[in-house]
């Protein structure tokens, strides 16, 4: 995969349809996206109306483009604004392109737009022990590995970790450079 493959945006208006089955014909991301919280398929107009909406906005969701097709999202969220405590996420909902390190390349591109976009210090990432792939690409990325929380996520039967990253702004611009 080229760096130059995987490119990040806001999704237009015209792909309402194209993105609503993107994200829901094949869920299997969300065994990944912390599974132990209830998920329920959207209807297509309270997609329209919430993730849509976001993904347009390009402010705190973005699509993940591989040659021109989307295939997942990167985002963010305030674990507390007034602390400027900022967390993302990453999903590829597309199964077929798992294993080959999109979200190695898109992460970076969304980290970067967030140190210039926002007053921000830190970001984190946090999942769980359940998704080492994700704990891969966040060490393989710079992130820092700042807590784990044992035995705090239960799915199907068992106990997982939570595991919380962060890489600050000075550590991203050194990596850069």
């Amino acid at each position: 995969m080229k760096k130059n493959e995987v490119t990040i945006r806001p999704a237009k208006h015209t792909e309402l349809e194209t993105l609503y089955h993107l994200v829901t014909s094949d869920e299997t991301w969300t065994k990944f996206n912390g599974p132990y919280f209830p998920y329920t398929t959207p209807s297509f107009a309270d997609f329209s109306q919430s993730t849509f909406i976001r993904l347009c906005e390009g402010r705190t969701m973005q699509l993940i483009v591989l040659n021109g097709k989307p295939v997942g999202s990167v985002s963010y969220y305030w674990e507390c604004e007034s602390t400027r405590w900022l967390e993302i996420g990453v999903i590829i909902y597309d199964s077929s392109c798992w294993g080959k390190g999109l979200a190695s390349l898109a992460l970076p591109q969304w980290v970067s737009h967030l140190f210039a976009k926002l007053d921000i210090e830190r970001v984190g990432l946090t999942t769980w022990s359940g998704n080492p792939r994700m704990m891969a690409c966040a060490e393989k990325l710079g992130f820092q590995q700042e807590a784990r929380l044992r035995k705090v996520r239960y799915y199907q039967g068992e106990y997982y970790d939570s595991v919380k990253y962060g890489v600050l702004r000075s550590e991203w611009e050194q990596r850069d450079s």
